[in-house]
């Protein structure tokens, strides 16, 4: 627990020295009437020791995944995360989630965002990457506003199959401007593709598919660019798992102009929900018009080589008029850890990741689907994630499974699938646990 030893000598003097007399002096600013009136109902002070247990307790009532066995996904996955992750994040000389704004920032920093970049255009084929960004929801919204800077169209296509928090957070960035969004309906688990040959017109700024969309399967990407950029202005935007990208081919090869997504599956443990960091990659072409920063390599006067940010389009660094958002501070940190993981792993190590993933999935959902009462939600192919329907309401199969040491899934009736529940499947889950799993669903 910190602890902050200022007596009251000390805060006495510090305000002393700001000018004011008290600490109410520090909130005239704000209006009488947002003041809380009524008694907060607090409980009686404790001591450190007292305060201690009583956190302690509290977050016992927390389970994870390290007591249950997680199926858990939609966006955020339980991946083995090796060790030495977490030791180098955790050392002093990177160890905060301050995001560097200076230029002179250290050389350890802006070469380890350096590399992450590198690594994210090596994985996508992307001509350049950006430093980061908040999360997958966030950079896919950034990127819808850069189609419309880029091609100045009033229409916007997208999957009715991308994240429901990306159709949240896109709806909200977009909100101020004249801008049309048409929702293409999915057929069997993917995108209708007559749907969107259909909506396809000179308005369109930009197409957002996901592949593995929400329900974890894979999108026809080649036949979605021919009738993207049967369009000459729209932009193709997709959204992907990084660690698909070691099984299925790179968005460049189906000609992407954007790439997006969450990050969170390289390096990142799942913390109850976040942090989270999103990445960002783009043909050359529209480098200028990217949110973020971009880490460049050069060489000093002596010939030695050293890190600069090369661009930085955020309203702090450029006139606002000029800027190409004011909210794309990237995450450090777990940009780190990411860079940090892809290292480790190798390419060989990401593709058995993903390997491991792709066959243990399709082995539980082909013993879940044996089950009484289970059936498939689609017929189309899928990653490390399915939906299944079910007789009884998936809420009170997953309440009844966490008393059996399982986090089954997520329900999907709140997202317009009625009956039909989400699983994900890892490379850290073991064939024992899938068949104790399907053996506890069955009785």
């Amino acid at each position: 627990m910190p602890f902050i030893s200022n007596t009251d000598e000390q805060r006495e003097q510090m305000l002393k020295e700001i000018g004011v007399q008290n600490f109410e002096d520090l909130l005239r600013g704000i209006p009488k009437d947002l003041f809380i009136k009524e008694n907060l109902n607090l409980s009686e002070p404790m001591s450190e020791m007292e305060i201690a247990k009583h956190i302690t307790k509290l977050s016992e009532k927390n389970v994870n995944t390290n007591q249950f066995v997680s199926f858990l996904g939609a966006g955020i996955y339980d991946h083995f995360v090796p060790a030495a992750v977490n030791y180098i994040i955790g050392r002093p000389e990177f160890y905060s989630a301050y995001t560097p704004y200076q230029a002179e920032v250290s050389q350890g920093t802006l070469q380890f965002i350096y590399e992450f970049q590198t690594m994210l255009c090596e994985l996508t084929g992307m001509d350049v990457a950006n430093a980061s960004m908040y999360d997958g929801a966030t950079a896919s919204a950034e990127a819808i506003l850069l189609a419309i800077r880029h091609t100045h169209g009033k229409k916007i296509l997208i999957s009715s199959l991308i994240h429901p928090s990306y159709k949240e957070v896109i709806k909200t960035y977009i909100s101020p401007l004249d801008i049309e969004i048409v929702y293409i309906p999915q057929k069997d688990g993917r995108t209708d593709i007559q749907e969107l040959e259909n909506q396809m017109d000179g308005s369109v700024s930009a197409v957002l598919i996901q592949t593995p969309n929400f329900l974890g399967c894979i999108e026809d990407m080649k036949s979605i660019d021919s009738i993207v950029h049967s369009n000459k202005r729209a932009l193709f935007i997709t959204a992907v798992d990084p660690i698909s990208l070691a099984l299925f081919s790179a968005p460049s090869e189906y000609n992407a102009d954007i790439v997006i997504g969450e990050g969170q599956v390289l390096g990142n443990m799942q913390n109850f929900g976040g942090p989270l960091f999103g990445f960002f990659a783009t043909k050359k072409n529209l480098i200028r018009k990217m949110p973020g920063r971009i880490v460049g390599a050069t060489h000093d006067k002596e010939g030695q080589k050293g890190y600069v940010l090369t661009l930085q389009v955020r309203e702090q660094h450029i006139r606002r008029d000029k800027a190409t958002s004011n909210i794309c501070t990237n995450e450090s940190l777990c940009a780190l850890a990411a860079t940090v993981y892809i290292a480790l792993m190798g390419k060989k190590g990401l593709y058995e990741v993903a390997r491991q993933s792709t066959i243990k999935a399709h082995y539980l959902f082909e013993k879940i689907c044996e089950i009484d009462g289970f059936s498939p939600a689609n017929s189309s192919p899928f990653f490390k994630e399915f939906a299944v329907k079910t007789e009884e309401k998936p809420k009170n199969i997953i309440e009844e499974m966490k008393k059996k040491g399982f986090f089954a899934g997520v329900d999907l009736t709140p997202f317009g699938y009625k009956n039909q529940m989400l699983i994900a499947v890892t490379e850290k889950r073991t064939k024992a646990e899938m068949d104790e799993f399907v053996n506890v669903l069955n009785n």
